[in-house]
């Protein structure tokens, strides 16, 4: 298994609520907690990140700021449409410091689309720094 989520794998993200130039969306996928992606402070905030190709996925990990609760869905489609329920958490409070968050996916996902939604937050402001996640990619 490798990160799969990386762009470094063929993943982008093509879709995100707010933008920054300052602070691209791409920041979540550069494998580094140093840089991020803030929302604007209205809530619910997404993103959808496009794999290379189908992947199976087993788990992803999380690096944020102020998030309360987030939402996974999923997409087998060959464009980023009709999304299914994956996870979803209520995510505890930290003073000041990155939330890192795991959420196993049990026996494995298929997938080609995946998209975070950020129902709420702490704060007015959240900051998504690093989504990376346990995969392979599927022959076939």
């Amino acid at each position: 298994m490798f990160d799969v989520a990386s762009k470094l794998a063929g993943a982008q993200i093509v879709l995100a609520t707010s933008c920054d130039d300052r602070y691209p969306p791409e920041n979540i996928i550069d494998g580094s907690d140093e840089t991020f992606w803030p929302t604007t402070g209205l809530f619910p905030q997404e993103f959808v990140l496009t794999f290379g190709s189908m992947m199976e996925i087993k788990r992803i990990n999380l690096a944020c700021y102020n998030v309360k609760r987030i939402i996974f869905e999923k997409s087998e489609a060959p464009e980023p449409l009709k999304f299914e329920p994956l996870t979803e958490r209520v995510l505890e409070k930290t003073d000041r410091t990155l939330q890192h968050e795991e959420f196993s996916i049990p026996g494995g996902t298929h997938i080609m689309h995946l998209r975070v939604l950020i129902e709420s937050g702490y704060d007015h402001f959240v900051s998504m720094h690093k989504l990376s996640i346990d995969g392979n990619a599927l022959h076939g």
